[in-house]
């Protein structure tokens, strides 16, 4: 019944991946377009279903490793270097100056 030899558990993996980066950070994408946030699930399943099916399971989740070293230094040594917290985005109001988004939440 539980077969992991097929395509659907890349996009298990992948949507999996996409559901914790959202939920964890995606407090440092609280003012990005809906666009952008969908667009961008959308490349990466893509990116990762057909990385699969050509090229084989190994070189997918290479790929996705490869994709998640820039993350992992935007936010534990880039931002901190900013003087922000890699974690929380803290504090806001120089988080949002290094975005370019406007202060005035309200």
């Amino acid at each position: 019944m539980w077969n992991t030899d097929s395509v659907w558990f890349e996009l298990f993996i992948i949507s999996f991946g996409l559901l914790m980066g959202h939920i964890f950070m995606g407090h440092f994408e609280e003012r990005s377009s809906k666009l952008r946030k969908f667009l961008k699930a959308i490349v990466s399943i893509l990116l990762m279903i057909t990385l699969s099916c050509f090229f084989g399971r190994t070189v997918a989740f290479t790929v996705f490793a490869l994709f998640l070293i820039p993350v992992i230094y935007v936010h534990a040594i880039w931002l901190p270097r900013q003087r922000i917290d890699g974690w929380t985005g803290e504090p806001k109001a120089k988080y949002y100056e290094l975005r370019g988004w406007s202060k005035d939440i309200f």
